[in-house]
């Protein structure tokens, strides 16, 4: 049991927890390079450290420090630990304040100083090393033309006052930022940074967007997706090979009806592992799937779930990877030889940042669960048992306990979720229930939130729901059938029936409920406030309101195309799914509430809801972040908006009286 001085009971202690985002073993198998997200020291952001984790056990140690912090850390052959920062470079003229942009530095294997090794005028945004020799991969962003006069144009640009972006494909926008003038390139480059690094790829255009490159073990290939678009608005990801000598380029996927990404390249240089990720059609989603090149077979048919990030043994043998899974994200193996997949974890956790020991008898991995955030842990390849290894930080105590619940649909599918439960929760004191629906909407709630995190509800009494309904990841292709094109009445009845179950607890009450949701989970928000009035208060967080309004100002509108077609007359499809058409029917508070340079799912949702609402006389307020995107993320901002939330739950809830957040 938590005390009332836990971190979740004071918000101010809740965002300085340290976060770790990334785990990265070194050539030898002696240390792992972790990426710890900590509070500046004026409060005011997140910056990021590398730190050194202990394989056996020790203690952490912090490796690097400063006022712009550092990430995306990469080895050397020999050790050497590569990561990017904005950080001033110490043999720079004094006055030098640092970089715009983050350029690429290094860590001697065996102690001193970090020193710069290179730099690009766009910044280097990533790094990737060869396992067997000394070559580097860097991506960044260049301007249209010759990458060599790149700074060239942008200080002409600069000069000239000239800001404007001229497009030619989609998307123009991504998340919570523009996209272009520059786009994404990738470099080969020396481990001394010199001579200055090479541009591969000065035609890629758009097509490196959000992809993800893998360098060959011996340095002379890369392999990545490479965008391809038909009309300028459909796209498909190509898998390609770049011949790191020449830059030439080869296609080695052949089918348009998929795309191909995440490569990873076996031991033996020639095998490259991909994911495949089949394109929805209006009559049904696509799946997803790990293939082999050559040749481009399917290495998991009949494997019904989605994987992800895929690694090869040091023989050869065996690909690790993980997959949304029944409220879980286990590590699987699959066995090339015989086909076999086997799931190497039997706990109820979520694992990413997957590493294998140079031996092959270990994997270490981040691990985290719905009540434990992310952690360093080192698994046994012969037993599955899991270790973990010493963080940064322990792990805060929880102000309760969770558990499982079952409910069956009214199509007869079996239906699952977590439930948190606050400490003192009985049958003589039951918990007020908040009813929490993931985004996505093809995801699943199967680990720790920052953003959405329940322990926080928990330690103010609520018990908080988090189902996963119909389109849901992790319960194979049919549960996301359930809801293709029906993205409110299927997900809704599952909801519903769950809530159903949970309410019939003892240790529930009932009569005082919420909902909250955000990006899909706001639109469904939005659509329970249309269909039901049994929730004494709603929170839409970046909600979809008006679908054929969405449709045209989001940022990836081939989504939607795909899935639902255009919104022409006739097309029934958004009619039947858009929330905005059941005003009428709300009668259930409503606290609206959206980021500005939210692109994923526009302001304009949200300033559309808040502006139906009180046209119709419905109670509601908008908490409204001029600077913040889909999420919420400058500290300041996070507490904000929980105790907007909590003071808006414990009016409507708990019958309270309304307090204002006193910055607010």
């Amino acid at each position: 049991m938590a005390d009332a001085h836990s971190p979740f009971h004071d918000l101010n202690d809740y965002v300085a927890i340290p976060r770790m985002t990334g785990l990265r073993l070194s050539p030898d198998g002696s240390w792992l390079a972790a990426t710890v997200q900590s509070l500046s020291p004026d409060k005011k952001k997140y910056l990021t450290s590398i730190w050194r984790i202990d394989p056996a056990g020790g203690p952490a140690a912090r490796l690097t420090r400063s006022a712009d912090g550092e990430g995306s850390p990469r080895f050397l052959p020999d050790g050497t630990l590569l990561f990017t920062s904005k950080r001033a470079d110490p043999e720079a003229p004094d006055g030098d304040e640092g970089a715009d942009e983050p350029a690429l530095w290094r860590l001697p294997a065996h102690g001193g100083e970090a020193s710069l090794v290179t730099s690009l005028p766009g910044g280097v945004a990533g790094v990737e090393t060869a396992e067997d020799a000394p070559v580097l991969l860097l991506s960044g962003q260049a301007l249209p033309g010759d990458a060599a006069e790149d700074e060239k144009r942008r200080q002409a640009r600069k000069d000239a006052g000239v800001s404007a972006i001229l497009h030619e494909t989609l998307p123009v926008r991504y998340w919570d930022h523009d996209l272009g003038p520059d786009d994404p390139r990738l470099f080969a480059a020396e481990p001394d940074g010199k001579p200055a690094p090479r541009d591969l790829t000065p035609d890629a255009g758009r097509a490196l967007f959000e992809q993800a490159a893998a360098l060959s073990p011996d340095g002379s290939t890369v392999a990545t997706g490479w965008w391809q678009w038909r009309d300028g608005v459909q796209a498909y990801s190509e898998l390609v090979t770049l011949d790191v000598a020449s830059g030439a380029r080869t296609v080695v996927s052949d089918n348009d009806q998929f795309d191909y990404g995440d490569p990873v390249f076996a031991p033996d240089g020639e095998r490259i592992a991909c994911l495949r990720g089949e394109h929805e059609t209006p009559e049904r989603p696509g799946d997803t799937t790990m293939v082999l090149f050559p040749g481009g077979t399917d290495l998991l048919p009949g494997f019904d779930r989605w994987p992800s990030a895929p690694t090869w043994d040091p023989a050869g043998t065996a690909i690790y990877f993980t997959a949304d899974d029944n409220g879980r994200r286990p590590v699987f193996a699959l066995d090339l030889a015989s086909g076999d997949v086997s799931r190497l974890t039997a706990d109820d956790a979520h694992y990413t940042n997957l590493q294998i020991a140079p031996d092959g008898t270990a994997l270490y991995a981040l691990r985290d669960s719905i009540a434990e955030p992310p952690a360093p842990v080192r698994i046994d390849r012969a037993s599955g048992e899991v270790a973990r290894l010493q963080a940064p930080a322990a792990a805060p105590e929880l102000p309760g306990r969770v558990t499982e619940v079952t409910a069956t649909a009214d199509d007869g599918h079996p239906l699952r979720g977590w439930l948190v439960l606050p400490d003192g929760a009985t049958a003589e004191r039951p918990a007020p229930l908040l009813l929490w629906v993931h985004g996505g909407p093809m995801s699943s709630w199967n680990g720790w939130q920052w953003r959405w995190n329940p322990w926080l509800a928990a330690a103010r009494g609520y018990a908080v729901l988090l189902p996963d309904p119909a389109l849901s990841t992790g319960y194979g292709l049919d549960f996301i059938a359930r809801g293709y094109q029906g993205w409110g009445p299927r997900p809704y009845a599952d909801i519903m029936a769950v809530t159903d179950a949970v309410e019939a607890r003892d240790d529930i009450d009932g009569t005082r409920t919420g909902m909250m949701g955000g990006s899909y989970g706001g639109y469904m928000a939005n659509w329970i406030a249309g269909h039901t009035d049994r929730f004494q208060a709603i929170v839409s967080h970046a909600g979809l309101w008006a679908l054929d309004q969405m449709f045209g100002t989001t940022d990836e509108p081939q989504f939607w195309r795909r899935e639902f077609g255009a919104p022409l007359p006739g097309n029934r499809k958004y009619a039947d799914n858009t929330p905005h058409a059941h005003i009428e029917q709300i009668t259930t508070p409503m606290l609206v509430i959206h980021g500005d340079r939210d692109y994923r799912v526009p302001v304009g949702e949200a300033l559309r809801l808040w502006s139906d609402l009180k046209l119709h006389g419905k109670e509601a307020k908008f908490l409204y972040f001029p600077d913040e995107n889909h999420w919420i993320l400058k500290p300041g901002n996070v507490r904000a908006w929980y105790q907007t939330v909590f003071a808006f739950l414990a009016e409507h809830v708990l019958s309270e009286p309304w307090q204002r957040p006193a910055l607010l």
